[in-house]
């Protein structure tokens, strides 16, 4: 478990959680145990998503893959163990940062975002989409679950520690949509203009996969186009918010020039 959670990282999930909370006045350091859960359940994704079985990918975060270290079956239980804990982070915060309701709604909204109805379910539309032509609508669906949900839930969660009423979580929702399909078209280009050594993962195994990407659909070009749109309507919607927004706008354009 620590194996991969040390691994480094981007931490983009815990950084939006942060900056949303900063955007209404509240000390980040309040959401460290939410990011934890958040991170948790990424990382878990991340070795499920590098088993044989799966993507069968060698490097993650420049390291080998956990499987590669600790074999199938002790990463498959590191997985399984990461994402239980997660639950048991957000149900130990302190009374003091949030309450029981807030806490039970941050339960609630992670395991919709995290299983079936989220990531799991966007894993599974990802799997059986590989060798098919999607259309567009279809790949936005993989991907909104896939990637978008957990980063999603990343910026909501900081809404919901803040209890903030309904109309921002709207507006922030919208933001989040569409930082989510920004990340994973920025993710689809590095696929094909990154390096390994910058990356920390193989290029090109999407090809490799032959899973359908942005640039395969819309052209390298017209995936740039698309990232460069979604980030606009990102910093658009975070000026409806009248919140002291400049943290998430910065890592807004860190999602669209990553080069990691």
């Amino acid at each position: 478990m620590l194996y991969s959670l040390q691994a480094g990282g981007k931490r983009i999930r815990p950084l939006l959680l942060f900056a949303t909370l900063k955007a209404f006045g509240i000390k980040p350091e309040l959401g460290v145990d939410t990011a934890a859960a958040i991170e948790m359940i990424h990382t878990y994704s991340l070795i499920h998503d590098d088993l044989p079985s799966m993507d069968d990918d060698d490097l993650r975060r420049g390291k080998p893959t956990n499987h590669k270290v600790y074999g199938e079956a002790t990463a498959i239980l590191a997985g399984d163990a990461l994402l239980t804990l997660a639950f048991k982070m957000i149900g130990s915060i302190s009374p003091d940062i949030a309450d029981a309701n807030v806490k039970l709604a941050l339960i609630n909204s992670l395991s919709e975002a995290a299983g079936a109805e989220g990531m799991v379910g966007g894993q599974v539309a990802d799997m059986e989409g590989e060798g098919k032509k999607l259309t567009l609508k279809e790949l936005e669906y993989i991907h909104i679950n896939k990637t978008g949900r957990l980063l999603a839930y990343s910026v909501l969660a900081g809404a919901e520690i803040a209890q903030a009423d309904r109309s921002v979580k709207e507006k922030l929702s919208k933001f989040a949509h569409h930082i989510g399909l920004a990340f994973q078209i920025r993710d689809d280009i590095l696929d094909l203009e990154g390096t390994e050594e910058v990356v920390g993962k193989p290029i090109g195994s999407d090809t490799g996969n032959d899973k359908n990407t942005y640039p395969s659909l819309l052209s390298l070009d017209g995936a740039k186009k698309a990232l460069t749109e979604h980030i606009e309507l990102a910093k658009q919607s975070l000026t409806t918010t009248e919140l002291d927004t400049t943290l998430l706008e910065q890592i807004t354009d860190l999602i669209g020039l990553r080069n990691s």
